[in-house]
């Protein structure tokens, strides 16, 4: 009995693996690749944006460190889940790994462009344009 329920569970991976042209290995690292993948690319593309708030400007006034401890794995955690949802669910509604990694990479481009256009660090005002003495 355990046999037979042993090799039923061996041909439902076997037709799966017909059904897609990859193993579930192959498809699970292909996930991760792409979430390594937004993990990397959003803090590289905010970075540029958060340099401000880091460094501070002028004098170090608007200097705002939060943003490496709040917004920073925010980012990374966003970059990481995003490409990994979007695989997820393209690979189970397509059952084809190549058109699930274009809608994951598609994805990850889109929320690259949200987060630019979205995220804008805090910025004080330049103190040289103050009220004066």
């Amino acid at each position: 009995m355990h046999h037979a329920a042993a090799s039923i569970t061996g041909m439902g991976e076997q037709t799966a693996e017909r059904a897609t042209g990859t193993n579930p290995k192959t498809q699970g690292g292909a996930g991760c690749l792409l979430a390594g993948l937004g993990a990397t690319a959003a803090p590289l593309v905010w970075a540029p944006r958060a340099a401000v708030s880091i460094d501070g400007g002028f004098e170090g006034h608007a200097r705002d460190l939060s943003v490496l401890f709040i917004d920073l794995p925010l980012i990374v955690l966003g970059g990481a889940l995003v490409p990994l949802f979007a695989w997820a669910l393209a690979t189970r509604w397509t059952h084809r790994p190549w058109p699930a990694a274009l809608v994951a990479l598609a994805t990850l481009a889109l929320a690259l462009w949200g987060l630019t256009e979205w995220w804008t660090p805090h910025r004080q005002p330049n103190p040289a344009y103050g009220p004066g003495i």
